[in-house]
């Protein structure tokens, strides 16, 4: 486990004391200051890293013990030297979860070909979502994270192999800009049944690249007609290639990376695809797309319906960036004239 430098172990502690009679605001607080993952100095005696949401998250917990007749104080500690820092923060090691996470993530891996493929993705969210709740309370990150990180990593391409064995690999080297005017009334072909990054990539070339595109469903890559443009699978002239998926391969291909709206839905893509950093509007999305697909016979029906899933997100996206900066302006122009008086 890292140890953080001695001249930055500033810490809170929250010193409570509850009713015994108040059953229900001890589960409460108690329910809080696990989610914090905070360390235990005595009965009574909570710690934390300091930062400002740690200060607020302690601070409101203050308030409900003060408000339910407890008692509280939260009080602002620097430790005395070097091994009291490391005591402190040995109260923060997640070494045991992680191990009881990577137990489970063996578990999932050794059952992989005797599980229902529909049961996998389920399985799989689960596995990610334990990862991500141990990691937002691991304060001092280590070996354990990495290695449970790589074997979770591992997991979901092993996954993805049964589930999709045509989903494309990354390649490597440098995007080639190409001129828009070659790629028109052209036939774009993928692999059938499309999810997000397909579906966010017909998309994007119909409304940004060719609008008069067709697209053309495979059952196999290798099934791609000569004249046919292929993405996102294996081969195909766009695909995912470094870090980029393949939404943003043709964003970057196309010159379409400086559309600040563009960017913040390839931020969206990019996580229901890859995974990565959350992104808020990520979970609504994948779940109308689910609805979608199970509403929609084929594959050309489950486009038109994510055209305008997609049409609407950017829109919104557009707005916004379009009403910040307006405020932007505003606001320099409202400091320029400050200035002139």
């Amino acid at each position: 486990m890292a140890l953080v430098p001695l001249e930055a172990s500033n810490w809170l502690v929250l010193v409570i004391s509850l009713p015994t009679q108040n059953a229900t605001t001890r589960t409460r607080v108690w329910r809080a200051l696990k989610a914090l993952g905070c360390g235990v100095l005595r009965d009574g005696a909570y710690l934390l890293p300091e930062s400002p949401e740690h200060e607020q998250a302690l601070g409101d917990l203050a308030a409900q013990t003060l408000q339910s007749d407890g008692s509280a104080h939260l009080l602002y500690v620097r430790s005395a030297d070097e091994e009291q820092a490391r005591a402190f923060q040995k109260l923060f090691d997640r070494t045991g979860e992680y191990a009881q996470l990577m137990g489970d993530i063996h578990t999932f891996k050794a059952g992989l070909t005797a599980s229902a493929p529909s049961v996998l993705p389920r399985v799989l969210k689960t596995l990610r979502r334990s990862f991500e709740s141990i990691a937002s309370i691991d304060f001092f990150p280590g070996a354990a994270k990495e290695q449970t990180a790589m074997a979770l990593s591992e997991a979901e391409a092993a996954a993805l192999a049964i589930l999709s064995p045509d989903e494309p690999h990354a390649v490597a080297g440098k995007i080639k800009h190409l001129d828009k005017s070659d790629y028109q009334g052209r036939t774009w072909a993928t692999r059938k049944r499309p999810w997000v990054d397909r579906l966010a990539s017909a998309w994007l070339i119909r409304r940004f690249i060719d609008p008069k595109a067709r697209f053309l469903w495979l059952e196999k890559p290798r099934d791609l007609p000569r004249e046919a443009v292929g993405f996102d699978f294996d081969g195909a002239a766009f695909t995912h290639q470094g870090a980029r998926v393949t939404f943003e391969v043709l964003m970057a291909s196309f010159g379409l990376e400086d559309n600040c709206a563009l960017k913040r839905l390839a931020t969206i893509v990019h996580y229901l695809d890859v995974g990565g950093i959350p992104v808020a509007e990520a979970v609504g999305l994948e779940t109308i797309l689910q609805g979608a697909r199970l509403h929609c016979e084929t594959d050309d029906a489950l486009l038109h319906e994510a055209q305008k899933t997609l049409d609407y997100l950017y829109a919104a996206f557009t707005e916004e960036v379009y009403a910040s900066s307006a405020e932007s302006t505003l606001n320099t122009a409202a400091k320029a004239l400050r200035m002139e008086r």
